[in-house]
């Protein structure tokens, strides 16, 4: 272990990751007002010395005796600051460590040397301890959900900044991923790691008690899965109210905030679906209007569970409410609508209020990722083409999960990926989204199972979707005039272009789209 640590300098080679990193991580403590933070992985020193020098009071610890000898060392060759360093294993993280602190860094892809499921919680318990009650614990990993997919692509640009050092898989499966680590003198170290999956970290996280987890790629908000080097994960302990949730909606999610928000968004979905619908319909010839495509999906999901005057609904990414008011009016039940436009939750209310049904219909501003009622509150959860939106599908799903009473229904529409899609096919389509996923039907299928709730069916309905995005698209250009000058130009090209990429995922197998139906 000795030759490598001094070996791992000429991986990381300090001047060009300075320069790669930037100030990402000093601007995001100095953005919460921190100021006392403990690096827990220490390695050599890196983030310790460019702490202190940021005027951060800073604790060095790692597990090994050695990589602390050497950051001390280079603590004084950078700079001639004496780090405050301690051996602690993180496990009993407040055995070895005293105090408390604003900020908990975890970086160089340290948490990954965890194999342990139960040592992983412990660590991040013992993290989550050791924070004020505000504080931030930022963590990174290597995207190792691109290793395991076969989409490998590393490029060192961030994080190995050595012009002639080579870190290269040598093995990976599930459970291991063994690296292969090569210097200009032709010596080589092997490291085994964990490959940790994001989705998988983000969970463990949240489940230790952290309220808010943002993930970046490569230091980005926005990126495709398959892009970044490292992930970086920062995690909040500060716990917020149901309003102040409303504020703080994740990246992915305050993004479909502003987009449907935003006038043109508004006015074009309330001119071309009729500002009732704004899901994918059930067509039954090229040129059926695009409002009774709509109540076709409606019906044919509220023909899959059985509803009357005394069943509980919520609608989750409720759009304009016309599903809201279908159920509501057709079985006399009462629904909640959850949507984080507030535009789009005015013009509900006042629909509602038009139709004399807003004694059966509440709408609540808010994200389908915290949803602000109470645990086991309805006999069915419903959405319809919403969580593509979501940055945090499994969150979505964990929510699902809480507020669905013993023996409810989950029943919902998604445009997905194909389980077989061809990722470059899904390119265009997440960039116009903004996203860096989408579900597919065995992603549903494996979260559901997880959370206990049975499969009762897929109602595949593939075909339907670039019908949709067709017909949409043939009444955007067929009204273009009628919209010129209510909408941008920028956002009318934009929407036809996003339509077409809709409509060739479709026809090309790489996406799916049907209703998806679980029981609680």
């Amino acid at each position: 272990m000795t030759g490598f640590v001094d070996k791992w300098d000429e991986l990381i080679d300090w001047k060009k990751r300075w320069a790669s990193e930037g100030n990402f991580f000093i601007e995001q403590l100095k953005a919460r007002g921190v100021e006392k933070v403990l690096d827990v992985a220490t390695g050599t020193g890196f983030h310790s010395v460019r702490l202190i020098e940021d005027g951060f009071e800073t604790v060095s610890a790692d597990g090994s005796a050695e990589m602390l000898a050497k950051a001390f060392a280079n603590g004084q060759t950078y700079g001639g600051h004496i780090l405050r360093v301690v051996q602690a294993d993180w496990r009993y993280l407040n055995r070895d460590v005293h105090g408390s602190y604003d900020a908990i860094i975890c970086l160089g892809n340290s948490f990954t040397h965890l194999f342990s499921e139960r040592d992983r919680r412990k660590a991040l318990a013992e993290f989550y301890a050791m924070l004020k009650h505000d504080g931030v614990l930022i963590l990174d990993q290597r995207n190792y959900d691109a290793l395991l997919d076969g989409q490998y692509g590393n490029s060192h640009t961030y994080y190995y900044c050595g012009d002639e050092v080579s870190a290269e898989p040598d093995h990976v499966d599930e459970g291991l991923a063994r690296f292969r680590y090569q210097f200009p003198d032709q010596s080589q170290y092997y490291l085994n790691m964990f490959p940790l999956r994001k989705n998988y970290v983000r969970r463990l996280m949240r489940e230790v008690g952290f309220q808010r987890v943002d993930t970046y790629g490569d230091f980005q908000e926005t990126y495709q899965a398959d892009e970044p080097d490292f992930f970086i994960h920062i995690a909040e302990k500060s716990y917020r109210t149901e309003d102040e949730l409303t504020g703080s909606y994740s990246s992915a999610v305050q993004t479909a905030r502003e987009y449907y928000n935003s006038t043109d968004a508004d006015t074009f979905y309330h001119t071309i679906w009729g500002g009732t619908d704004i899901h994918v319909g059930l067509y039954e010839s090229d040129t059926d209007d695009i409002g009774a495509a709509s109540v076709r999906t409606v019906e044919r999901m509220a023909g899959k569970v059985q509803v009357t005057p005394a069943t509980k609904v919520i609608d989750i990414g409720a759009g304009y409410g016309g599903s809201a008011r279908f159920l509501a009016r057709t079985y006399g039940c009462h629904v909640t609508c959850l949507n984080l436009s507030e535009v789009e939750n005015e013009r509900n209310r006042e629909k509602n209020r038009e139709e004399g049904l807003d004694h059966l219909i509440d709408v609540v501003d808010g994200s389908f990722e915290d949803i602000p009622v109470q645990d086991n509150g309805y006999d069915v959860v419903w959405s319809q083409d919403a969580f593509l939106h979501s940055g945090d599908r499994i969150r979505v799903m964990e929510e699902v999960a809480r507020v669905i009473r013993p023996g409810g229904h989950f029943v919902f529409t998604d445009p997905m990926a194909a389980d077989n899609a061809d990722r470059g096919e899904l390119k265009p389509i997440l960039k116009r989204l903004h996203l860096d996923t989408m579900g597919t039907p065995g992603f549903y299928d494996r979260e559901a199972a997880r959370l206990g709730l049975s499969k009762v069916e897929f109602d595949d309905l593939t075909p339907q979707l670039p019908n949709h995005y067709g017909r949409v698209l043939a009444e955007t250009e067929s009204r273009e005039s009628e919209l010129s000058g209510k909408i941008s130009d920028e956002y009318l090209e934009h929407m036809k272009t996003g339509l077409r990429n809709w409509v060739n995922g479709g026809r090309s197998g790489s996406l799916a789209w049907g209703i998806l139906h679980y029981r609680a």
